[in-house]
């Protein structure tokens, strides 16, 4: 059984042009992969911060950061892609 978001999206998309349904989908994939990078940049840069304000002469945080922000990252995607 189709949920209401399913239904909502399937309606929407029988109305569009071939090329703007083309469209929406690059639209759609960009803006998970700018997603992704802000995620991942942000973390990294959490992580930075951190090392820089503890003075860590190996950027542990820095790594660990990375490493969750990728983590989330494919989460979100997955998440937003079902």
């Amino acid at each position: 059984m189709e949920s209401e978001d399913e239904k909502h999206e399937i309606v929407k998309d029988e109305g569009l042009a071939p090329e703007k349904k083309a469209l929406a989908g690059y639209a759609k994939y960009t803006g998970v992969a700018f997603q992704m990078m802000a995620i991942i940049g942000g973390c990294a840069f959490i992580g930075y911060k951190i090392d820089e304000h503890y003075d860590h002469k190996t950027q542990w945080v820095t790594a660990l950061a990375c490493v969750i922000g990728v983590c989330m990252s494919i989460y979100q995607t997955i998440r937003r892609l079902k």
